[in-house]
């Protein structure tokens, strides 16, 4: 049976928009709510340069990526075609205007991956 973590009230996640979860580890999931008050939970990360899903236009069931406008499904965190990648989903219920998030998938899912460092390598010296 599950355990379902309190994270906010309905209202307080914009209509097309987000609201981010901190976890003690790994990366941040992002909370969407769409113009049905539906609402979604999927890692915040794209699946194609790890932009913040969070930071994105949320239309229908769907969040354009901010970085390069993949179109990435609210419901199972899937690319749309013709690109490809995944991105984790989280379980999540709506109860009395309360979200909730699944805690087993909210303290193990997806812990181990990162977001990419952008910018130019650097080189170490020559000695």
């Amino acid at each position: 049976m599950s355990q379902w973590s309190p994270i906010c009230q309905v209202e307080e996640i914009p209509v097309l928009g987000s609201r981010r979860v901190a976890r003690e580890q790994g990366l941040d999931v992002a909370i969407f709510r769409n113009d049905k008050d539906e609402v979604f939970a999927l890692l915040d990360r794209c699946p194609h340069k790890g932009g913040p899903l969070s930071q994105g236009i949320v239309f229908g069931t769907h969040v354009a990526c901010p970085l390069h406008n993949w179109t990435i499904g609210l419901c199972d965190g899937q690319a749309s075609a013709p690109d490809e990648g995944c991105t984790p989903k989280f379980s999540v219920k709506v109860e009395n205007g309360q979200v909730f998030l699944d805690a087993h998938e909210l303290a193990t899912h997806g812990t181990d991956l990162v977001r990419p460092i952008a910018g130019p390598v650097r080189r170490a010296a020559k000695v």
